[in-house]
């Protein structure tokens, strides 16, 4: 059989990991009440996301670095999801995480899970010498508001006409990105952005309900693409 070429592009806060691991470090280390008009903003299109991170960020006014550190340990990454990128590797797959949320973190939970060295984009999070956050934005696009770090970009840097592209996501910074792909994996917020907006998907709960799919669309004659992907990608393909 013929293996098709077929490439994964994976949210990082609460598809990876068991809860949303951005969201629960500025809960307990922020003003609370801030912090819970800064993701309703952020939620209700008030606010870009860049701006809802960089808000957050100035909700702490000291953060303890070895106190930030034990509370990103008590975090963990979904274990299906460790099984998940076995099936990919030994599959061919090629995966690749697309996170709104930070390096800080990712590192330290990749590492936890036995995953160092996966490949992922995100923003960057430092602490410096008094204790403050600072952000950065690699990856930062004014057009895509909706996610600091523009996963679309990273699609369209990552794919070409011949893949077929899997999007797994979440949440508010899912909703653009994944309309480039061809399958899409939702749950939660994006699940329910995609139920307004007529889009196809395919729910999930874990990794394992993703695994089991995709090993039915591999083994498919004929992988058919979402044509309004096609249109999307297309677009941006003759932008660059």
């Amino acid at each position: 059989m013929k293996r098709r070429k077929i490439k994964v592009f994976v949210d990082f806060d609460g598809t990876i990991t068991l809860e949303d691991v951005g969201e629960a470090i500025f809960r307990r280390f922020g003003n609370a009440e801030q912090v819970k008009r800064i993701i309703e903003d952020l939620l209700s299109d008030k606010i870009s996301s860049r701006q809802c991170w960089d808000e957050l960020c100035d909700s702490v006014n000291f953060i303890n670095k070895y106190e930030l550190d034990e509370f990103i340990d008590l975090l963990d990454v979904d274990p299906s999801f460790i099984q998940f990128v076995k099936f990919c590797n030994q599959n061919e797959i090629e995966m690749v995480v697309l996170s709104d949320g930070f390096d800080y973190y990712i590192d330290r939970l990749f590492n936890k899970a036995g995953l160092a060295g996966l490949k992922y984009y995100s923003n960057k999070l430092f602490v410096d010498s008094k204790g403050i956050l600072k952000a950065e934005y690699p990856y930062f696009d004014v057009d895509s508001p909706t996610s600091a770090n523009c996963k679309k970009n990273h699609i369209i840097n990552h794919s070409s006409e011949d893949d077929y592209t899997i999007y797994i996501g979440d949440g508010n910074s899912d909703k653009e990105a994944a309309q480039y792909c061809d399958f899409i994996f939702a749950k939660d917020g994006l699940a329910r952005f995609c139920s307004m907006e007529r889009i196809s998907f395919y729910p999930f709960n874990n990794f394992i309900d993703i695994q089991n799919k995709i090993t039915e669309l591999v083994n498919k004659k004929n992988l058919r693409k979402r044509h309004q992907a096609q249109l999307k990608r297309k677009s941006a393909y003759m932008a660059e």
